[in-house]
C-alpha cells in the first residue's frame, strides 16, 4: 500500500450536515463524516487524506463513480490555499498541459502604453500595434497605408513609360461625408495624396450641401422620427440635417444642370458621373469642398449610383422643367472603362476603403482586371457571416482575384468616424507635414 496523500476535493452533497460527499477527480466520491458544528455547502473546496492512491488509480478504469468510504479517505478540513501533496487524477495532463512552442513567426509580446512614461501621442499610437485585438489591426493598417504611400512616391511616371504609376484607390460611403470625416477626406484630395475616389450619391451631394448650409450634432434617440419629420429635420445617425439644406442645394444645382443639358444638345457632350462631379467641383469654387480639390488636382471621382440620392431627385425634377425637350443622360459604361483601365495599366495598386456595399465592390472589381490589388486596408463594422460583400474579409476577395494572394491586406473592425482621422494623423498627414517644402 502506498503512503497517504492529501488531495483537494469539492463538496457535491452535504447530507444533514453529517455525511460529506466529496468529488476529487471527476469519477471519485469520498464519503466522509462532517465535523460537528461545521457546515460545508455544495461547492466548498476541502482537503481530504487518501490512504491508498494506488487503489484510486486502479479505479480510473471504472466508467462509473467509485465511492470511497471512511476506511480509505479521511476529511481533514477546508481548503485554505495550502497545497495538496497530489493533484486530482488527470489534472496535470489537462489543465497544466505544457506548451510545445509558438507558431512560426510569432515573436512580438503583448504590451500596451505605459502612461507612467508621460503623454507621448506618437508612442501611444505606436503601442496599439502590440496591444492586441482591433488595436493591433489598426497598427497593421497604419503600416500598410504608409507602405502604399512609399510605393506611390517611387512610381510617378505615366504609362507607357518604363515605370508605370502606383494607383491609390480611395473609397467611402456617404456617411463619411455627412460626418466630420469629410475634413480628413478633403485633406487627402487637397494635397493630391490619392489617385481615384469611389463613393455614392450621398457622398457627393453632402459635400456640396455643406458648402451651402451646415448640419448639426444631434442624438441617436432623443427625438422620435415622427417629431423630426414634422419639423422638416432629417436624421443621419446622431447628425441632424434641416430639409432647407436640400432646398438650397436644388437652387444651386438646377442652373448647372441646365448648362450641362445645353452642352449635351449643342456640343454633343457625353456626360458621365465623373464628368458631372468634376463640373460641380469647379462650380462650387469653395476650398472647403472635397470635390473642389478633386477638380483642381484632376482626381477622378467615380459614382456609378449617382442617381441614388438627393442629386438623383434633382435629375428627376430637372426633367420636368426641361425647356429643350430632352433629358440629361449619363454614360456609366464610359466611367467603368476608365476606372478599370486605370487599374490595369498601373504598376501597383492600393485600396483604402471606408465602409462597404457598392463602393467596396466597385473598387474591388476594378482591381480584379489586374488580378488583384497589392495593398488593401478595409475599415468597417460589417460581419462576414451573412455572406454580404460589405462584411467579406480580405481573404474572401483573394478567392475572387480582387486582392493578390501575396499582397498586404488587413480589415479593421471599427467605426471609421473614430479610426480614420487617427489613421490619417499617422500616415497621410504625418508624411505631408514631414515632407520638404517646395
Amino acid at each position: 500500500m502506498s503512503s497517504p496523500k492529501n488531495v483537494i476535493g469539492v463538496v457535491v452533497e452535504n447530507i444533514k450536515d453529517k455525511d460529506l460527499y466529496i468529488d476529487f477527480g471527476g469519477k471519485f466520491l469520498a464519503v466522509c463524516d462532517c465535523p460537528p458544528g461545521e457546515k460545508y455547502p455544495r461547492g466548498s473546496l476541502v482537503r481530504i487524506k487518501l490512504f491508498d492512491m494506488e487503489l484510486t488509480q486502479k479505479f480510473m478504469l471504472n466508467r462509473n463513480y467509485v465511492t470511497i468510504r471512511e476506511a480509505d479517505a479521511k476529511f481533514i478540513g477546508p481548503y485554505q490555499g495550502t497545497s495538496a501533496d497530489e493533484l486530482p487524477p488527470g489534472f496535470a495532463d489537462s489543465v497544466l498541459k505544457p506548451s510545445s512552442g509558438l507558431p512560426s513567426g510569432v515573436r512580438q509580446q503583448v504590451k500596451g502604453y505605459d502612461f507612467n512614461d508621460g503623454l507621448d501621442f506618437a508612442k501611444l499610437f505606436d503601442s496599439l500595434l502590440t496591444t492586441g485585438f482591433q488595436a493591433t489591426h489598426f497598427g497593421e493598417a497604419v503600416n500598410i497605408v504608409n507602405e502604399m504611400l512609399a510605393a506611390r512616391a517611387k512610381a510617378k511616371l505615366t504609362y507607357p513609360d518604363e515605370d508605370r504609376p502606383f494607383k491609390l484607390f480611395f473609397a467611402y460611403t456617404s456617411n463619411m461625408i455627412s460626418s466630420g470625416v469629410r475634413e480628413s477626406i478633403r485633406f487627402l484630395a487637397e494635397h493630391n495624396m490619392i489617385d481615384a475616389i469611389v463613393t455614392t450619391a450621398g457622398g457627393i451631394e453632402e459635400d456640396f450641401i455643406k458648402c451651402l448650409r451646415p448640419s448639426f450634432i444631434g442624438s441617436f434617440s432623443a427625438w422620435p422620427g415622427e417629431e423630426l419629420r414634422a419639423k422638416g429635420i432629417n436624421r443621419i445617425g446622431n447628425l441632424l440635417v434641416p430639409n432647407d439644406n436640400y432646398v438650397e442645394f436644388e437652387k444651386w444645382i438646377h442652373p448647372i444642370l441646365d448648362q450641362l443639358l445645353k452642352e449635351q444638345i449643342e456640343n454633343k457632350v457625353s456626360w458621365t458621373p465623373s464628368k458631372v462631379i468634376d463640373r460641380l467641383g469647379e462650380e462650387i469654387n469653395n476650398p472647403d469642398s472635397v470635390y473642389y480639390w478633386c477638380h483642381k488636382n484632376k482626381i477622378p471621382v467615380y459614382c456609378p449610383a449617382l442617381t441614388d440620392g438627393s442629386i438623383g431627385d434633382m435629375f428627376f425634377s430637372h426633367g420636368f422643367k426641361d425647356q429643350f425637350g430632352e433629358v440629361l443622360r449619363l454614360d456609366i459604361v464610359e466611367d467603368l472603362s476608365l476606372i478599370n483601365r486605370s487599374a490595369i495599366f498601373a504598376k501597383e495598386t492600393g485600396m483604402l476603403i471606408l465602409g462597404g456595399g457598392l463602393i467596396k465592390h466597385h473598387t474591388f472589381n476594378a482591381n480584379l482586371m489586374r488580378n488583384g490589388a497589392d495593398y488593401t486596408v478595409l475599415i468597417n463594422t460589417a460581419a462576414e457571416f451573412d455572406g454580404s460583400d460589405a462584411g467579406a474579409s480580405p481573404d474572401e476577395a483573394v478567392s475572387w482575384g480582387k486582392i493578390r494572394g501575396n499582397s498586404k491586406s488587413i480589415k479593421v473592425h471599427a467605426d471609421a468616424s473614430l479610426v480614420f482621422p487617427l489613421m490619417v494623423a499617422r500616415t497621410f498627414a504625418k508624411q505631408h507635414l514631414q515632407a520638404p517644402k517646395q
